[in-house]
């Protein structure tokens, strides 16, 4: 099938305006509302975010082989995070946020919400799997829906971070869009994406750093959850070297 650009990319114009428009609409709501109010817009989507990242955690207990799901994750998750502080990923994401908001002269939490707004809209299976069906057939269903989840956060986060949520918007269209672009060839060895034991740790994995993420929204820890992302990177290998051992 011969897709254009505009048919597998879609998804990722639609999503990175949905978090615009929450953006703008939560500034626009953001000096309207009592600082009591605000502090309860966060908290329920730090506990929606949460109850998110659980759900996706309860994957690792899917993954059929020879190593339990669970011990595979924690491996990944740890081996993940080690070389993510070596490589200092959470520094560089703040010094991309720290850049953006001199260059557009944002104030107050702008880096933290720019952070903590980059990584739960990249990180979860509807944005890999909602990417390469897009990519592959031009139905953009699946990002569809991600839009309206991310819309709806960006106006809560907003409320509470302000305008830096809204360039959350570069990370997530860079990521869909590569992953949409590159969809032919990620999805030549995915028989059954849905099942497949290597989305399966990837997307368990990533709902533990967005149940950390949902921590840190709730003010209960300070998890740095950025430092885990090379772990995503990671489950694919995981899977492969635990099959090839068994």
């Amino acid at each position: 099938m011969d897709l254009s650009f505009w048919a597998r990319t879609s998804g990722t114009w639609i999503n990175g305006l949905a978090v615009v428009g929450g953006t703008g609409l939560g500034l626009l709501l953001r000096h309207r509302l009592p600082v009591a109010q605000k502090q309860v817009i966060t908290q329920a989507v730090g506990l929606f975010v949460l109850l998110v990242g659980f759900g996706m955690a309860q994957r690792l207990m899917e993954v059929s082989i020879a190593v339990d799901g669970v011990i595979l994750g924690l491996l990944t998750l740890v081996v993940g995070g080690l070389l993510g502080e070596w490589l200092q990923v959470e520094k560089g994401l703040v010094r991309v946020g720290d850049g953006l908001k001199r260059q557009f002269r944002g104030g107050g939490r702008f880096t933290e919400g720019f952070v903590a707004a980059s990584l739960l809209f990249c990180i979860g299976p509807m944005a890999i799997l909602g990417s390469l069906n897009n990519g592959l057939t031009g139905d953009n269903t699946i990002l569809s829906l991600k839009s309206t989840m991310d819309g709806l956060a960006a106006i809560a986060l907003t409320g509470s971070y302000g305008l830096g949520v809204g360039f959350s918007a570069l990370p997530v269209m860079l990521l869909q869009g590569s992953l949409s672009l590159l969809a032919g060839l990620l999805a030549g060895g995915l028989s059954d994406p849905v099942n497949d034991p290597r989305i399966l740790l990837l997307t368990g994995v990533g709902g533990l750093m967005i149940v950390g993420l949902g921590l840190n929204l709730l003010e209960v820890a300070k998890i740095r959850v950025a430092s885990f992302l090379p772990a995503l990177a990671l489950a694919p290998m995981v899977v492969a070297i635990a099959v090839w051992f068994s």
